[in-house]
């Protein structure tokens, strides 16, 4: 039964423009339209899925903890200031930055994504969000900036990600810059996935450190999105990693045709 509703969701190509402002109940909607006793059945399974006892508001990870160093709060606070709307002539304008949630699961984005995270590899986690322990791996949050296109990434190095002694995993490093340049390609371009990531180590990151992860478009052409990347320290005076990414737009189906 939960592969037949997987597939039936991944042919459903006109939702792969991101799946946003659709409610799950539209999809539904839809599909009754055509196929009203099998889609009456997807219906009730979806039903007693959503009535098992998960919390209906997942959890933002991307939220100041314990764990959080002074440094990484300050950098939060300045760019989470930078997110507020301001009054300018009297007139409420809109900060240039927006802070964006960060989950356990990449669909929980998407409208009723809790639910389908739930019918799909329920107990699959997102890497960079599957360990408890506050601080202890990744530990981030990101900001876009929609105008100027580009983002920034607030992130503490944890001592799990230990690869030269007293000293980041190159591994990690890249996790988390294909995570944010993807964040900022999704963002502008929908669902994506990364299909070439090129990375130049320019300095060794000290474990427990607190830096920044700049990304910015180079270019959008057609189904592939090109994007830009650099690490710094927090006052950007020393460069660690430098980066190019390359995504390209998949349709929402390709998330879930491979379910049997």
């Amino acid at each position: 039964m939960l592969g037949h509703i997987a597939r039936r969701l991944g042919r459903m190509q006109h939702v792969s423009v991101g799946l946003k402002g659709v409610s799950l109940q539209q999809l539904l909607s839809k599909e009754t339209h055509r196929h009203p006793q099998s889609s009456l059945e997807t219906h009730r399974s979806i039903s007693t899925v959503s009535l098992w006892p998960f919390s209906s508001q997942p959890r933002d990870f991307s939220q100041p903890n314990s764990s959080w160093s002074p440094e990484m709060r300050k950098v939060y606070d300045h760019y989470n200031a930078l997110s507020f709307p301001d009054t300018e002539n009297g007139e409420e304008k809109k900060g240039p930055w927006r802070k964006l949630p960060s989950y356990n699961r990449s669909i929980k984005y998407a409208t009723g994504g809790i639910h389908l995270s739930k019918l799909i590899q329920a107990k699959a986690r997102l890497f960079t969000r599957n360990v408890k322990e506050q601080g202890a791996t990744f530990e981030y949050v990101v900001f876009v900036n929609k105008e100027e296109k580009r983002c920034v990434c607030v992130f503490q190095a944890g001592h799990l990600l230990e690869g030269a002694p007293g000293h980041v995993h190159g591994g990690a490093i890249a996790t988390m810059i294909d995570t944010v340049t993807g964040t900022l390609a999704g963002f502008l371009s929908g669902p994506i996935m990364t299909a070439n990531l090129s990375i130049d180590y320019r300095s060794p990151m000290p474990l427990d450190s607190v830096v920044l992860i700049h990304s910015s478009l180079d270019r959008i052409e057609r189904r592939k999105t090109y994007i830009t990347c650099k690490v710094t320290s927090t006052d950007e005076s020393k460069l660690y990693t430098e980066a190019t990414a390359l995504f390209v737009s998949i349709g929402v189906g390709h998330l879930f045709g491979s379910r049997n």
